[in-house]
């Protein structure tokens, strides 16, 4: 129960299991054509360009901002948490002149403030993270589109936590590119870097001046492979992850089959529920409150005199694994519990039950089954 790997659907990971194929063998062409198709659906971008590369997801981080900057380029990151941060740094690598907008921690940054900035310095690139991994922040991406639109800026959303598990609606919110990672609300192994890139965004990469700076990820080099699958055609500039894009068809498969509206239903109603069962408890969480707390994972604070080390092993030996806190200032303050994918109310449960014993192992008071019922209160309704 960690915000990544998640757990995998069986038949994703048979697909995965499956024999190697050639990646110009029909049947594999076949394979990512339709997942190129499918996340045009997955990310409601029909006229955005998809882009699957072998790599993780600060891969595809880095592959936007080495095609959209240049040089000298003015670049305003919103950052909420670690990987905010690590945006900026990435921007940086390319030459990027970087403004940081940085929240308190378990805030948002208020969009009169973005836009404020933006009406005071002209940018090229508007960077955030929807759901930022290390706090479980949920930033709300359609007044960010809207000021990107409205000031000309290329937004870049870092969906790496959130894409498949909260709404997204890329092109109805005008962001220039939503990118993400494989092994998170996807749901499919580590291995894989999605973007979907607005036309807007491509067509700015096509005025550049200057080479881009990764050879890897320069858009030159992929987007012919791109446009070559799509066709049902072979071709090649590095060789794909053949068994992961195998898995990925059939986990967007599943998605699609889900039904975009229920499957953020779902995230949502499994986020408040955990959220109850932790308030529950009497813990306190790194979001300020919880219409900036995200529902692909949550974050609870210890409670006084708690060893996180202690809990979590406790937890760990009832057959539960949770992560440990990430973001620097507050790294052993707090916990940190994924519930992505194809977490099912059986999951929550035994979740929540071993935290509760962690909890008791460790001295603190609790009540048996008060988060359990909390959870249940709002996943019966």
């Amino acid at each position: 129960m960690i915000p990544g790997p998640i757990e995998f659907e069986p038949s994703v990971l048979r697909a995965m299991g499956s024999a190697t194929t050639s990646h110009v063998a029909p049947n594999f062409i076949e394979s990512f054509g339709k997942s190129l198709e499918m996340m045009k659906s997955i990310w409601q971008c029909p006229s955005g360009q998809p882009f699957i590369l072998a790599g993780s997801g600060t891969l595809a981080m880095d592959t936007a901002a080495a095609n959209l900057v240049e040089p000298g380029d003015k670049a305003l990151v919103i950052s909420t948490g670690y990987f905010g941060d690590r945006f900026a740094e990435i921007l940086k690598r390319y030459g990027a002149d970087v403004t940081m907008l940085k929240s308190a921690t378990g805030g948002v940054i208020d969009p009169d403030a973005i836009e404020s900035e933006l009406r005071r310095t002209k940018y090229k690139v508007l960077t955030f993270t929807h759901v930022d991994t290390s706090t479980a922040v949920l930033v709300d991406p359609v007044p960010i589109g809207l000021l990107g639109k409205k000031y000309g800026v290329l937004t870049i959303l870092d969906g790496v936590c959130s894409v498949a598990g909260e709404e997204i609606r890329q092109e109805e919110w005008g962001i220039d590119v939503v990118l993400t990672a494989s092994q998170k609300a996807v749901g499919v192994p580590p291995g894989l870097a999605l973007l979907v890139v607005s036309p807007e965004a491509i067509d700015k990469w096509k005025s550049r001046t200057t080479l881009v700076g990764s050879y890897y990820s320069d858009w030159s080099n992929w987007l012919p492979i791109m446009n070559a699958y799509a066709n049902r055609k072979p071709s090649y500039f590095g060789t794909p992850a053949v068994n992961l894009v195998a898995a990925l068809e059939v986990s967007l498969q599943l998605i699609l089959r889900e039904g975009l509206d229920v499957r953020f239903e779902r995230h949502k109603r499994t986020g408040d529920a955990f959220r109850a069962g932790i308030a529950a408890l009497g813990l306190d969480q790194v979001p300020v409150n919880n219409q900036v707390a995200a529902n692909t994972l949550s974050a609870p604070m210890y409670p006084d005199g708690i060893s996180g080390p202690e809990f979590l092993s406790s937890v760990s030996s009832q057959g539960v694994i949770l992560a440990g806190g990430l973001l620097p200032e507050i790294k052993d303050k707090y916990f940190r519990i994924g519930h992505m994918g194809s977490v099912n109310k059986g999951d929550i449960i035994t979740t929540l039950s071993a935290i509760e014993s962690g909890l008791k192992h460790c001295g603190y008071p609790v009540v048996t089954g008060a988060s359990i019922n909390a959870a249940l209160n709002i996943l019966n309704i």
